[in-house]
């Protein structure tokens, strides 16, 4: 190590500490204080793929990143000071130009005078140990990140519960206290009237949210399914819009409609349809102030049809507007916002939409006026005559609007309905009397099986959901009992799971219909006339 002239015991000193050097992990190299290399381990060559040959003599620059020559200058001048440099973490570049981060210690070299001469470098690689601190790094990262989103979606989750309950308590509020008013008969009949017009308007709201809950469910497990036929846009909106109508009147607003009838027909489920166009104008009538407007329009765009819903309302927050079509996602969640509503709506248009092949967007007009939903379907290149499509949903249109004030005619039809709830009961006991039907009530799948030999009925209407047996029991048993005989009793389903596995499963363990809950009493008495006939 130098040209001094040592004596035994100093050469035997010299070469154990050169042999040292030579068989440690760590880089040990030395230079001057112009930077020039003067000795190279085993060690450095490893790490950087120099040779001692090809790295001593050379400036110490050829290890150093250009963007990072400034710490050379900064080293050399501690050096000179007498300072010494310790664990300095850095980057160095080998002879194949890869990076690789090391950890420096830099001591000054003095002669026998004890002036400075140059610096002797430990330098250690550290790269894998950096790889493990940023993969660690990262890994704590992502920890994190999935506690903050479990602490979001379960906030989420107890602000939507909360939600939920406001929203199916609100409704109830009306039905039940409009119920005990009318129980005390101190109603004249034009107030008497109103309070039954609240609770019907009220039940029904209560009912879309928990349609709006188990066609969400439907979405997440996908299950949703479409009754795919050829189906005519404009009987769709007009029946959307004219059942939206009334509640525009009531806030003054103009509602338009501007439909080409030479659009064509698209292949989708009408009824599915229908709902998106319900959720969009029932929102645009919702945030539209009084005497405001709402367009509904209808038109072909090439090879699609293309819906616009647009309205003169106060129109979407641009920060909003990416998470408009977001489930559970609204722009106001405060406990005093100033809209009903659970955040629903607009996440099943978009996937009843995509179900059809089409999209939706949603934008704000030109002039900040209001908001536009733009719904684009695409048109069957082949479809049924506008007269077929056009009685279609005429016919169906009457069936939807079908009024209990002249039901149909069930005279001598025995009907045995059992429902472990007292009201439903009641009501089913009302509604076929009505109709002129005999019907006998039970509470359970017991009593219902004690009943059918002593009252031999020609229908049964059961409910699914009750206690101890339930009706698919119910209905095995039945026909067990009928196999003897060949005989095979009506039997339906009035339930409120309305699933359409659950449709399946009723079918499946012998029910001949299926009818969710809440029913239109004159549509379960058409069922029952065409099971009986």
């Amino acid at each position: 190590m130098g040209n001094i002239r040592l004596d035994g015991d100093e050469k035997a000193q010299t070469a154990w500490l050169e042999a040292i050097i030579e068989s440690a992990d760590d880089a040990i190299i030395s230079k001057t204080l112009d930077g020039i290399l003067t000795s190279w381990n085993k060690a450095a060559q490893h790490i950087f793929g120099y040779t001692a040959d090809e790295a001593v003599g050379r400036s110490v620059l050829m290890l150093i990143p250009y963007e990072l020559r400034d710490e050379e200058a900064m080293i050399l001048g501690k050096i000179r000071s007498g300072d010494r440099i310790e664990h300095y973490e850095t980057t160095r570049v080998a002879k194949d130009g890869r990076l690789v981060d090391v950890s420096l210690t830099v001591s000054p070299i003095k002669d026998a005078d004890g002036k400075i001469i140059g610096a002797s470098k430990i330098l250690r690689d550290i790269t894998r140990q950096k790889q493990i601190e940023e993969e660690r790094d990262a890994l704590l990262k992502l920890e994190q990140d999935a506690r903050e989103q479990a602490e979001v979606a379960s906030r989420a989750k107890d602000e939507f519960l909360g939600l939920l309950s406001h929203e199916l308590r609100t409704p109830l509020n009306s039905i039940l206290g409009w119920t005990r008013i009318l129980s005390g008969h101190n109603l004249d009949e034009a107030a008497a009237a109103q309070a039954l017009e609240t609770i019907d308007r009220n039940a029904k709201l209560q009912a879309r949210l928990i349609d709006d809950m188990l066609d969400v469910s439907r979405i997440i497990s996908g299950k949703l399914r479409l009754d795919a036929q050829a189906v005519d846009l404009t009987s769709v909106i007009n029946s959307a819009v004219e059942t939206l109508r009334p509640a525009a009147e009531a806030k003054h607003i103009h509602m338009r409609v501007s439909l080409d009838f030479g659009t064509g027909t698209v292949l989708g489920d009408p009824m599915r349809l229908q709902q998106v166009i319900w959720n969009l104008v029932s929102n645009a009538v919702k945030f539209v102030p009084r005497e405001g407007s709402v367009k509904v329009s209808l038109s072909r765009v090439n090879s699609h049809a293309e819906i616009s819903v647009s309205d003169t309302g106060p129109g979407i927050e641009n920060d909003f507007l990416p998470y408009v079509f977001d489930r559970f996602r609204q722009a106001d969640s405060a406990t005093n916002k100033k809209y009903a509503g659970l955040g629903l709506g607009l996440s099943i248009v978009r996937h009843l939409v995509e179900l059809h092949g089409g999209t939706v967007e949603a934008a704000n007009n030109a002039d900040d006026n209001g908001a536009v939903f733009t719904v684009k379907l695409p048109v069957m290149a082949v479809s049924r005559s506008f007269e077929q499509i056009s009685r279609r949903a005429d016919a169906a249109a009457a069936e939807a609007h079908l009024a209990f004030d002249s039901p149909p005619d069930l005279s001598g039809v025995k009907v045995l309905a059992v429902d472990d709830e007292q009201d439903a009961r009641l009501l089913l006991q009302a509604m076929f009397e009505q109709c002129g039907a005999q019907i006998e009530t039970c509470a359970s799948v017991a009593e219902a099986l004690e009943m059918l030999n002593e009252y031999d009925p020609d229908v049964l209407v059961s409910d699914i959901g009750m206690p101890g047996e339930d009706g698919y029991t119910l209905i095995r048993k039945v026909r067990e009992l009928e196999e003897p005989t060949g005989k095979r009793l009506p039997a339906v389903a009035l339930t409120a799971f309305a699933r359409t596995e659950d449709r399946v499963q009723a079918l499946a363990a012998g029910f001949n219909m299926h009818v969710p809950k809440p029913v239109e009493p004159a549509e379960l008495a058409l069922v029952i006339s065409s099971l009986v006939k």
